[in-house]
């Protein structure tokens, strides 16, 4: 899936992302960011994730207009 980060707090590693497709917003799991090159992540980041079987955000990667298939605009 991917989404925005809609809140997160790295004091405690608590966060809310949110998908792009139904708007859903997902907790993040405690280890959404194990093995991933984040250490921390910002209100607004687009960010590529799947869900755990406790419906958690988790696998957290760095996500990207290109990932979404936004058209590329075509030069003047």
């Amino acid at each position: 899936m991917q989404g925005v980060v809609q809140s997160y707090d790295p004091a405690t590693g608590d966060g809310v992302v949110m998908d792009d497709i139904e708007f859903n917003e997902y907790d993040l799991a405690q280890d959404a960011l194990e093995g991933s090159v984040f250490r921390m992540l910002r209100q607004g980041q687009r960010i590529i994730f799947e869900l755990n079987s406790s419906g958690l955000a988790t696998t957290v990667r760095l996500g990207s207009e290109i990932d979404m298939e936004t058209p590329e605009l075509l030069p003047d």
